[in-house]
């Protein structure tokens, strides 16, 4: 529930998995607003009419977040924790060359790093000869995994890189040892199929032969339980979609009357897209100020907000091979809810 609607082709994997804008070093607006102003514009100018969901995170949208990952609906953060705890040993293990070199992990999208803390207590009882990089393009998110890491695990050699994915992939390209790259949660599923496919042949062209890639997927499941996950009955995802509007009243000077406008998701098990709106509950206009435009909603007109893929290993092993991967292992929870897939270059 972090990344969406990266829907238009790029050349770097950061534009690929964010969808975001790039910014305006002449607007008068904070480098920030200036990207978010510009998503905006774009967003609701196109039709149909559509927001990402990475703008959910400011302080609010965070903590609403965190209520949401321990919602009893929400399975997919405590089915993935449950899945790398039962098979850790045997993950670490294949992220591993078998002839000890070195070995550089890296990881897309680290976050507060709570899942993958288990892979890297598994790795240092192991005693292998490892680093590990946590990879985005915000300094102060990294450093505050860092401080956490250094503090938690000692021993570890925690090396944060401030960069756009393809960036950190090609500089890692000529070290000798393997690269380990992690892409933890159900992220890829919050991809259009054309992005995608584009994001993973990103991937497998930055990796050589002995490289790995552990991709996690949520697959699909009783339609009415992956619905429940995105619209829970206590209104917390609601309120955490509705969010986006009350920050774009505070950083882009709108007037969105929350009142007027509801959240609304639904799952279609023949795409097994789990999708998000925002729906405008009666006819109305709303002034941003700092795009000095004014929007036309019709009543019931919708701004998509996310998409959340679901998957079957077979459609994994076809995504996989028209990126230029195979699949190696797919790890499972018991349920065979969630897999965290092992992926290598078929070169």
């Amino acid at each position: 529930m972090a990344l969406s609607l990266p829907d238009q082709p790029t050349a770097s994997l950061s534009e690929l998995s964010t969808g975001s804008a790039p910014s305006d070093p002449n607007n008068d607006l904070r480098p920030t607003n200036a990207e978010l102003a510009a998503h905006v514009l774009a967003g609701l100018t196109r039709q149909p009419r559509a927001l990402s969901s990475m703008y959910f995170y400011d302080a609010v949208g965070s903590e609403l977040f965190q209520q949401i990952m321990a919602l009893p609906e929400y399975y997919p953060t405590r089915t993935e924790f449950a899945l790398l705890t039962r098979h850790r040993a045997a993950i670490a293990a294949a992220l591993t060359s078998a002839d000890g070199q070195p070995l550089h992990l890296l990881e897309l999208g680290a976050g507060d790093g709570l899942k993958t803390k288990i892979l890297l207590r598994e790795l240092l009882a192991a005693g292998t000869d490892f680093a590990y990089a946590p990879v985005d393009i915000s300094p102060t998110a990294l450093e505050g995994l860092a401080t956490s890491l250094r503090a938690e695990l000692p021993a570890l050699r925690v090396e944060p890189l401030v960069a756009e994915y393809t960036a950190a992939l090609a500089g890692l390209r000529g070290q000798p040892g393997r690269k380990a790259v992690l892409f933890l949660g159900s992220n890829i599923g919050n991809f259009l199929p054309e992005a995608r496919q584009q994001f993973l042949a990103a991937l497998a062209a930055q990796l050589g032969p002995d490289d790995r890639l552990l991709v996690g997927f949520d697959l699909r499941k009783d339609p009415r339980q992956i619905r429940a996950a995105y619209d829970d009955a206590q209104g917390v995802t609601a309120a955490f979609n509705l969010n986006l509007l009350t920050r774009l009243n505070r950083e882009l000077q709108a007037d969105f009357d929350l009142a007027a406008w509801e959240h609304f998701a639904d799952y279609d098990p023949l795409t097994g897209a789990m999708r998000s709106f925002l729906v405008s509950r009666q006819a109305q206009h709303v002034r941003i100020g700092a795009l000095e435009r004014t929007f036309t909603f019709e009543a019931w007109e919708a701004i998509h907000t996310e998409n959340s893929y679901k998957f079957t290993l077979p459609q994994i092993e076809a995504l996989a091979a028209d990126a230029g991967l195979r699949v190696l292992t797919a790890f499972q929870d018991e349920q065979q809810w969630f897999a965290d897939v092992l992926l290598a270059p078929l070169r």
